[in-house]
C-alpha cells in the first residue's frame, strides 16, 4: 500500500497527516502504530482529514499507541494551515470529536485556534469518583524522593492533570508521566504536565501525553495549564507556555473561552509504503 501524506509539527510536536477528502485510506490500529513508530516514519499523532458539511473539514486524531484522541491543539493548528493553503482562506473551521474549532491564519506561519471552554467538574474530566478537581491531592516524588501533593484536573477536549512545582528540573516526567496517566481515578487515562511558574505571564512545562508519551510540545496541555494556573490565581488571562522548542501564547477571553497562538512548520509531502 502506497499512501500520500504530509508531515508537519508545532514546536516539535509532530504529525503525519492523511487527506481522506478525495481518496479514502483506511488503516488498522497496527498500521497506525507502525506509521507513528520513529523507526519507520515517526510522529506523536496521526491525523485523518475528512469531508464535513458543517465545517471546512473533519479531523480524526490517533495517538502513537493506536488509540483515538478527542482533541489535539497543535495538530488542529497544523491542519488549519494546510487547509488554508489548499482552499485559499484565512479563517478555517475544523470539526473534531470535541466540537468545531475555529483557526485564524496569520503571517509568518503563525496560527491561532480557539479551543473553547475548559471543563472542571469531576464527571467531565472524567474521574471515577467525585473529587475536588482543583486539588486532587495526588502524590508525586521528585528526583530526591521528596514527596509533593497536588494536581489540578482540566478537560480541554481531553483530560489533563497539572502539577505546579517550584523547580521543574527536580521532577522526572518520564517516571511520573506513565504512573499518573494510568492512575486509578482516571478511567480514560490522562495527559500529565509538570509546570513551573516563572512569572505572572510565563510558565515552563514538561508534558507526558496519554497514548503518546513524552512530547516536545502539546497544545491542549498548554491550554489546560494556562487555565489551571488562572484558576489557582497564579497567572492572569494571557500566559506564555514554554516548551523545549519554543512558546505558545494562551489567552482566556471574557467568556472563558481559550485561545492558543503559535508557530507551525512548513508542509512536507511524504509517501508511506506499507
Amino acid at each position: 500500500m502506497d499512501i500520500k501524506a504530509f508531515k508537519m509539527d508545532g514546536l516539535g510536536n509532530d504529525f503525519v497527516i492523511i487527506d481522506n477528502r478525495q481518496e479514502i485510506t483506511n488503516l488498522t490500529k497496527e498500521q497506525i502504530i507502525k506509521i507513528c513508530d520513529r523507526n519507520f516514519i515517526g510522529c506523536d499523532q496521526l491525523i485523518f482529514i475528512e469531508t464535513d458539511k458543517s465545517a471546512d473539514a473533519y479531523l480524526k486524531f490517533y495517538n502513537s499507541d493506536g488509540g483515538q484522541s478527542g482533541a489535539c491543539g497543535n495538530g488542529t493548528r497544523c491542519v488549519a494551515d494546510l487547509i488554508s493553503k489548499d482552499l485559499n482562506i484565512k479563517s478555517v473551521v475544523l470539526k473534531t470529536l470535541s466540537g468545531n474549532l475555529k483557526s485564524e491564519i496569520l503571517e509568518n506561519n503563525i496560527v491561532t485556534t480557539e479551543i473553547g471552554k475548559a471543563k472542571t467538574e469531576w464527571n467531565e474530566i472524567p474521574l471515577s469518583e467525585k473529587l475536588n478537581t482543583k486539588n486532587l491531592n495526588i502524590k508525586i516524588n521528585d528526583k530526591n524522593n521528596k514527596e509533593y501533593s497536588g494536581g489540578t484536573a482540566v478537560n480541554v477536549g481531553n483530560p489533563h492533570i497539572i502539577f505546579f512545582v517550584n523547580k521543574i528540573d527536580n521532577f522526572d516526567i518520564k517516571k511520573i508521566g506513565p504512573d499518573i496517566e494510568n492512575y486509578k481515578i482516571f478511567p480514560e487515562k490522562c495527559n500529565v504536565t509538570i509546570a513551573q511558574i516563572i512569572n505572572n505571564s510565563l510558565i515552563k512545562v514538561k508534558v507526558w501525553e496519554r497514548g503518546a508519551g513524552l512530547t516536545k510540545a502539546c497544545g491542549t496541555a498548554a491550554c489546560a495549564t494556562a487555565f489551571a494556573s488562572k484558576l489557582n490565581n497564579l497567572t492572569g488571562d494571557k500566559t506564555d507556555i514554554e516548551f523545549e522548542n519554543g512558546k505558545l501564547t494562551i489567552s482566556i477571553d471574557e467568556k472563558n473561552s481559550i485561545h492558543m497562538k503559535g508557530p507551525v512548520s512548513d508542509i512536507k509531502k511524504i509517501e508511506i509504503k506499507l
